[in-house]
């Protein structure tokens, strides 16, 4: 049997937990970059994932707690999709990544760490990387601090947002 080691997940396991819902609080608290939320639509917003698969991996959600995909209206739907487009064009200028995986989890059984809020996984790749989830690798070496992401990831979105 291979075993997994993962030491940079058991900060993840230990933490407290947030009572609430994240994509429906830390929007409200306005301490973005402390709650790394990137950008913020009229619909939906772009937040990083504390606990990260790569670096560059966000997260869009709506504003709105719902918990099912097909329940989103139209405006939250089209926002959430414009917000992917840009997230992609700025990680693409920002961390120059070979592809990309997009997801979501509908449900626990389907992954969901957090199943009452749909969200939009964006998770940059490079050849040679791990897979999506590692479920038997070696550790995975995230190389950038969510900070630095951060920073890099703003500048990179305000650039593309003047492009555009």
């Amino acid at each position: 049997m291979k075993v997994l080691w993962a030491p940079w997940r058991i900060e993840y396991i230990r933490s407290p937990k947030h009572d609430g819902c994240i994509f429906c609080d830390f929007p409200k608290e306005n301490r973005d970059k402390e709650r790394l939320i990137l950008y913020r639509g009229k619909h939906a917003f772009v937040i990083m994932n504390n606990y990260p698969y790569n670096p560059g991996h966000v997260m869009v959600a709506p504003y709105r707690h719902v918990a099912n995909w097909e329940e989103l209206t139209d405006e939250e739907l089209l926002e959430i999709m414009k917000l992917t487009q840009l997230m992609i064009r700025a990680i693409k200028k920002a961390m120059n990544p070979d592809g990309f995986n997009l997801g979501v989890n509908l449900g626990r059984v389907a992954g969901a760490g957090i199943d009452s809020h749909v969200h939009l996984h964006i998770v940059p790749r490079w050849n040679g990387d791990t897979n999506f989830m590692p479920v038997i690798a070696d550790t995975k070496v995230i190389p950038e601090s969510l900070e630095e992401a951060y920073d890099e990831l703003k500048r990179a979105i305000e650039e593309v947002e003047r492009e555009v």
